[in-house]
């Protein structure tokens, strides 16, 4: 299939919890929007939120799609997310083991640019 330059993402998003992350997680997967979802350990945020300064336990997922898939899966993380605000940064992958981007690629395939 060979990835085109920036064709794969790595995505970014915080849930408030472990449940929420694996929800949102099976259902990326489930609805092929990504290839793998890596649900890392709890952190602690901090940021400021409506003026006031706030500190919380969140669950970081790196979603790995491609810029065709995208649309949808951003659709499905602001419809899923119980936050107000989801965090939801997009990282063009420039480089990276040719086969593992391809298999992103066919993992994603539905989606076509």
């Amino acid at each position: 299939m060979n990835a085109a330059m920036n064709d794969v993402l790595l995505v970014i998003t915080n849930l408030p919890d472990e449940q929420a992350a694996g929800l949102l997680a099976q259902r990326l997967i489930g609805e092929r929007v990504a290839a793998c979802v890596n649900q890392l350990a709890a952190c602690r945020s901090t940021y400021r939120w409506q003026g006031k300064v706030e500190t919380a336990s969140e669950v970081p997922l790196l979603i790995k799609t491609t810029r065709a898939a995208y649309p949808r899966l951003e659709q499905l993380i602001r419809e899923i997310h119980p936050y107000e605000l989801p965090e939801i940064i997009a990282v063009p992958v420039t480089t990276g083991l040719p086969a593992y981007l391809d298999w992103v690629m066919q993992e994603t395939s539905i989606f076509k640019e």
